[in-house]
């Protein structure tokens, strides 16, 4: 998929220059632009055509590497590695506008792209290009521990009756996990840095009709899991966790009665 950018435009405050008695107007334009890793996006000039005096200059970074650079009156139409070969065999130049593509883009291709165009009119433009990792469909697990927590630490039959689960995802970054009550957001955690694990919990009732879903999203995409209360929440906790069993001899016999006990009904 081609990603062509859509954000927000800065302009910053315009230089004037005297250039051989004209007046030339140097702006510095930022865009931001989102895109999915594995995917290309486009750096587009603002021109339909690029003039033969005009020299275009792509750079990149804080350090201002030269990746990119066309003259068409010389005939140069170059793309350079860098100086870690961070975009080897990844840029492509279209020779009529001077626009930029970046194919199979990384993490390591995230951050400033500087555009310069030096001839008649100079101008200048930079691209904030962000990079987000493809998402996971969340995993909705049930949270025995949980349950077997709420069990044996209260003493009232209404703990029995809450099914706890956890919505679970892993290996993310820059991501918010959500739960939803329909369209009413119930809880949420997000993480910036890379997260091993990330998880968030949800206690609903056992008989409970309304409908539940795990969303996992960054600022371009997302992924949503539904909860199915019936599969997940069929029995209670302590019907598949523990067994009471008492036995009682009878005194005058060698029969003996037995006697089982859910905890739910302790």
């Amino acid at each position: 998929m081609l990603y062509k950018p859509s954000g927000a435009l800065t302009c910053l405050k315009p230089v004037l220059f005297l250039l051989k008695g004209v007046f030339v107007a140097l702006t510095d334009e930022i865009q931001s632009v989102s895109v999915i890793e594995g995917n290309s996006v486009l750096l587009l000039l603002d021109v339909t055509e690029i003039q033969d005096d005009d020299n275009i200059l792509w750079k990149f970074g804080a350090d201002h590497i030269l990746i990119a650079k066309i003259n068409r009156h010389r005939k140069i139409f170059s793309t350079y590695d860098g100086p870690d070969g961070r975009f080897r065999d990844r840029l492509k130049l279209d020779r009529q506008t001077g626009s930029l593509t970046i194919t199979d883009i990384t993490t390591q291709q995230a951050g400033h792209y500087q555009l310069q165009i030096i001839g008649a009119k100079w101008s200048s433009k930079t691209f904030s290009v962000s990079v987000y990792g493809h998402l996971p469909t969340p995993n909705i697990t049930r949270d025995y521990s949980q349950n077997l927590s709420s069990s044996s630490s209260s003493s009232s039959s209404s703990s029995s009756s809450y099914c706890s689960l956890l919505c679970s995802v892993v290996n993310v970054s820059h991501v918010t996990l959500s739960w939803y009550k329909g369209n009413s957001l119930l809880s949420s955690i997000s993480v910036s840095d890379l997260s091993i694990s990330l998880s968030l919990p949800l206690e609903v009732e056992y008989q409970d009709k309304n409908s539940y879903i795990c969303v996992i999203n960054n600022p371009i995409s997302n992924q949503t899991t539904h909860l199915d209360i019936g599969q997940l929440c069929h029995t209670h906790p302590g019907m598949s966790a523990l067994i009471y069993v008492f036995m009682y001899p009878f005194s005058n016999t060698n029969d003996c009665l037995l006697l089982i006990l859910l905890p739910q009904f302790l």
